[in-house]
């Protein structure tokens, strides 16, 4: 067994069953022996970035580990985006590189790029393999440190040397990871006390409650104390979108009752957020008359945003499974009525919904009427909704009512134009019965659009939306406020049919304007057996 077939096997001990990538000089060692493996499938994007977007859909799809391959030098730098991407939303992913021979390191040889030092601060760790000895226990590792904690990348850099090498018989014994949970019995005593004298209480989800499946625990928490629910972008779907007390998002995307329960609270207890600058609308006054608990499995995230009452360090699901015994039954009646009527939110920016519900065979398309059809049509199925980078992303955070985790997949710490598509492609791989729909604006759309080819060379049925307005909407949006009107280089005026552009991809493309059309298009992208791509034209 040489290198490249330690690694197959490592994989295939690890569970994955499917890698992204992009074939290359470096590590055709490792194609040749995923050629002779059974175990697992290869999908060959268009570009490595497709690769890691994929990998990384995958992994949100399903919490498990995804997995991209690339070669050396621009191949190992395609992926720093996608590896980026799911670093700061916390995405369990390895990516594989394949380096230039270990005596040709440093000599600037031929496709030769320290692709560790690049990533070291877009990764939760990272290797270089230089003895085939020491392959597997890396390797092995690298998934171990992906996983546990708090998710992220990990990059596994392995000199061709190394995969072409001899490799010993792997005798790695199972790695034991230290205990994430530091939190003690008397932090828990405190955090009930804090509870128990709460008149106004709010529960607040972001991404770290999702991951950690944390949602019953939240939900029996909120039902015990008579609290409100809002949000961070990474945390929609924890909190079931319906839910009688759930005020929707927080920060300058969210909603007025969300933004106003912060600012009236007298107890916030924050549940795997990092309280990032969207997600508030500012860091100094954020919850002001509030004791803030903040519960999150990484101590390097307590005080770092917000100085807070109270932290209880580990997973978000585990914390509160050990909480609840110490919590006493409260009704604050006033403080629900208050803010909830009759259950829903109020958010900033109604939803331009009412005309389209009035007029459903002529009404134009707006970004909210689209998500609105979209959610109508979808809400009873087992659907993903990947969401692109800009205004339709928050026209879906305030209007799709999600109702588990990981059913909004979306790029929400590095914003990252042109993740969806990769995404929802790895997504649906991921778990094939699933609806899964891409809404992208076509400035996103444009950024990775090749990887349509992708989807139709492995007939991979997803839905792509795109949002037509022929500008960069968010970014438009910004220089109407700030810019006085000027619109520098974001009205994009040209010729590109993104209809054409599906059918000359393999996939199939329609072109829609009001919403009974986007009714029949979606119906009829729902029963094809391809990867079908709508073209809104939307009014501004």
């Amino acid at each position: 067994m040489n290198g490249a077939e330690m690694l197959i096997k490592v994989l295939t001990d690890e569970g994955v069953d499917t890698v992204f990538g992009y074939p290359g000089g470096a590590i055709i060692g490792i194609y040749d022996a995923l050629y002779r493996c059974k175990k697992i499938r290869h999908i060959l994007t268009a570009h490595e970035q497709g690769a890691a977007h994929a990998a990384d859909g995958y992994a949100r799809a399903t919490g498990r580990v995804g997995v991209c391959l690339a070669t050396s030098g621009p191949g190992a730098t395609n992926l720093v985006t996608g590896i980026a991407t799911a670093y700061m939303d916390s995405v369990p992913l390895v990516a594989i590189t394949g380096n230039v021979s270990t005596f040709m390191l440093g000599k600037d040889s031929f496709q030769e790029v320290d692709i560790a030092g690049i990533t070291m601060p877009v990764t939760k760790h990272n290797f270089i393999v230089k003895d085939v000895s020491r392959l597997a226990e890396t390797v092995y590792r690298a998934f171990a440190i992906a996983r546990s904690g708090r998710p992220g990348p990990v990059l596994v850099d392995i000199t061709t040397d190394v995969l072409m090498a001899e490799c010993p018989e792997n005798t790695v014994d199972s790695f034991k990871l230290r205990n994430y949970d530091t939190f003690s019995e008397k932090d828990l005593k405190a955090a009930a006390k804090l509870i128990s004298k709460a008149k106004r209480p709010l529960i607040y989800a972001g991404g770290g409650a999702a991951i950690s499946g944390a949602q019953n625990e939240l939900i029996e928490l909120g039902k015990k104390i008579d609290a409100v629910f809002c949000d961070s972008l990474m945390g929609k779907g924890v909190i079931p979108g319906d839910h009688a007390n759930y005020l929707g998002m927080t920060g300058i995307h969210g909603t007025d009752a969300a933004n106003s329960a912060v600012d009236q609270c007298d107890l916030c207890i924050a549940c795997g957020v990092r309280f990032s600058d969207r997600a508030m609308r500012g860091r100094e006054n954020f919850a002001p008359n509030a004791e803030v608990i903040h519960i999150d499995i990484d101590p390097a995230e307590i005080n770092k945003n917000v100085n807070v009452s109270l932290s209880l360090t580990g997973d978000v699901k585990h914390v509160l499974r050990a909480l609840l015994p110490y919590i006493t039954e409260k009704k604050h009646p006033a403080w629900i009525r208050s803010l909830c009527d009759n259950g829903a939110s109020k958010p900033v920016k109604a939803p331009k919904t009412t005309q389209v519900s009035k007029t459903p065979d002529s009404a134009l398309l707006s970004k909210e009427g689209i998500v609105q059809t979209v959610y109508d049509t979808t809400k009873d199925l087992d659907a993903m909704i990947v969401a692109e980078v800009g205004a339709h992303q928050m026209a879906a955070a305030s209007v799709y009512k999600f109702k588990a985790p990981r059913t909004l997949l979306t790029s929400g710490g590095l914003g990252t134009m042109g993740f969806g598509l990769g995404a929802a492609i790895g997504a649906k791989l991921a778990r094939p019965t699933a609806t899964v729909i891409n809404l992208a604006g076509d400035g996103c759309f444009r950024m990775n659009m090749a990887e349509l080819a992708t989807a139709s060379r492995y007939s991979v049925p997803i839905i792509e939306i795109i949002f037509n307005n022929r500008c960069l909407g968010l970014v438009r949006e910004m220089q109407d406020e700030f810019c006085g009107g000027r619109h520098s280089c974001t009205d994009i005026n040209d010729n590109v049919d993104f209809v054409k552009v599906a059918e000359g991809l393999g996939c199939k493309g329609v072109r829609v304007s009001t919403v009974k059309e986007l009714q029949a298009a979606l119906k009829q992208a729902l029963k094809s057996k391809v990867p079908f791509v709508i073209d809104c034209t939307i009014k501004e």
